[in-house]
Order: C-alpha cells, then sequence, then structure tokens
C-alpha cells in the first residue's frame, strides 16, 4: 500500500512548490552532540548519512566495522568519520567521547546541494573519503552546536551555520560549477563566523556591504558573492531577516513602543519596519503582537 499521495500520480506534476520553494539546510540535517563513557554499539545499516566529528583534546582507540572492514584506530580531535547510507557499521570505543553526530537524508542532500549551492555530488555521495582530517568542517560543526545553545541560536542563524556546514562538507566530495572554486574554499568557517558575530552584535546600527567584507577580509564583490553562494540569501536580505526575527521577540514586551523597537533594529523609522517585517514575515508587527 502506498504511503504517500504522491505515489499513485499516473503522471509527474506540471507545478511542484518543491521545485520553486527554497528548500532549508534544517530539514536534512540535525545535530546531537555525545559524552559517553567507554562502550560499544550493535552493527546496523542505516538509511541516512552519519558524519562523526571528534573534539576530545586527547586522542584514543577506537574500532570501527564498515560492512566486510574492521578497522582498529587512533581518533584525533578534528577527526572526521562518515558513515554513508546502506553501510552496516558498528563502534567500540575504550575512553569517554565527546563527539557530534550530524545525520543528513541522502536524497535530501542531494537535491539541496546541487539546488542551492550549485555543487554536484559525485555518484558514490559520501562514500569516497570515509575518515579525514579537516579543522575547517570541525570548526563548521561547533558552530552549529554552539548555535543552538546560545543567545544567537535564532532560526535564521542556525539556518545558516548549517549551510555552512554542509558547503564545507560537500566541497570535500563534490564537483562545484562555476569560477573561483578555490577561493570559495579558502573562505573557512572562521571567516563566516566573525561576518555573523559582527551582524548579531550590530544589527540595531547601519551595517554596510562594505562592513561586512571588511570583517571577512576580502572585497565586497568576492564577498557578495560567496555570502549568497553559501547562506542563500544576499548579504542584505539577510540583515533584513536577522532584524525581523530580533523584532518578534521584542513584540512579547507589549508595553514596548513600536518606534523603540523599530530603531533597536536597525530600521530607519516605523514605517520602513512595517514594511520588511511583513515583506519577510508575511503580516505587520501590529497584526504579529496581536496574535501572540
Amino acid at each position: 500500500m502506498p504511503n504517500r499521495y504522491q505515489e499513485v500520480y499516473p503522471e509527474e506534476p506540471l507545478i511542484n512548490s518543491i521545485d520553486v520553494v527554497r528548500p532549508l539546510a534544517t530539514e536534512l540535517l540535525t545535530l546531537e552532540f555525545f559524552e559517553a563513557e567507554p562502550g560499544e554499539m550493535p552493527h546496523e545499516v542505516f538509511s541516512q548519512h552519519h558524519i562523526l566529528i571528534n573534539l576530545r583534546d586527547e586522542p584514543h582507540r577506537v574500532e570501527n566495522w564498515r560492512d566486510d572492514e574492521h578497522r582498529d584506530f587512533t581518533y584525533h580531535k578534528n577527526e572526521i568519520i562518515v558513515t554513508p547510507a546502506g553501510v552496516k557499521s558498528g563502534w567500540k570505543w575504550y575512553a569517554k567521547s565527546k563527539v557530534i553526530v550530524i545525520t543528513l537524508e541522502p536524497d535530501k542532500l542531494e537535491k539541496f546541494v546541487q539546488s542551492e549551492l550549485g555543487i554536484l555530488l559525485t555518484d558514490k555521495q559520501l562514500k569516497d573519503v570515509p575518515q579525514f582530517i579537516d579543522e575547517n568542517i570541525a570548526q563548521a560543526s561547533v558552530m552549529l552546536m554552539d548555535a543552538l545553545k546560545s543567545d544567537m541560536g535564532s532560526a535564521v542563524m542556525f539556518e545558516s551555520f548549517a549551510r555552512i556546514f554542509l558547503t564545507k562538507l560537500v566541497q570535500k566530495y563534490g564537483l562545484e560549477r562555476g569560477e573561483n572554486v578555490e577561493f570559495s574554499k579558502s573562505f573557512t568557517s572562521k571567516h563566516y563566523k566573525r561576518v555573523l558575530d559582527y551582524i548579531a552584535k550590530n544589527y540595531g546600527q547601519n551595517i554596510a556591504l562594505e562592513d561586512m567584507a571588511t570583517e571577512a577580509g576580502i572585497s565586497p564583490f568576492h564577498f557578495s558573492r560567496l555570502f549568497k553562494q553559501t547562506i542563500g540569501q544576499s548579504p542584505h536580505q539577510f540583515v533584513m531577516a536577522y532584524r525581523v526575527e530580533q523584532a518578534k521577540k521584542m513584540l512579547a514586551d507589549l508595553d514596548r513602543p513600536m518606534i523603540d523597537i523599530a530603531h533597536a533594529c536597525g530600521f530607519s523609522d516605523q514605517a520602513h519596519f512595517s514594511r520588511v517585517f511583513k515583506q519577510i514575515q508575511g503580516n505587520t508587527p501590529k497584526s504579529w503582537r496581536q496574535s501572540l
């Protein structure tokens, strides 16, 4: 029996919202952090990809079974192990773990990286490089985890950090189209974090493209292209979305005047605030507040 109505369609749809609505990185990615005492896990096959990033400072012994292969090795900090979907995997570790586990949905990942990042995954997807040390990818995963824990961990920021992580991961495996491929790879997770931290601290002030580019240490032209390629929005669109998200939190204080919130979030006046808020949120700040 079909699980979804779409499975019994006689033909492919002529119009599909999946093709026009911007996919979200957070819909294909979940993050979990573990500190587990020495132990082991049974041998299992999963339908998702699993990315393990070791954050433990001291190297420690780990055993891993991948299908018919047994590996006994020393696991180092920032070392990343990829278990692709469909691979039978088992684990045994001999010291307390400190590891981030990121789970990816294969079909959504392939569609996302092609449509949003302009990167073509290889036929083997994440099977070509099963284990490697990459401080850049490890840093991106830590940024993603920190976004969940901190006050800065808004939906806008978490989505952005998820995109940064995916961009850095698939650059390891994919075939990127277009120019400046090496330049894109050299723009590290730490560069993006500096820019996003700058926006989070200064969203109530005037933020120019040149300010963000200076924070990143590259020209405004290259910065604008790289930012949109990775984050999925222009720098200006991202700043506006972040301001609206912060404004939504302030609107919960029913006694706070609208004009005060507008100025606190970097809008020139209340009319500008209302116009941008409605464009992004779909209703006015007043309507949003009334719905609380």
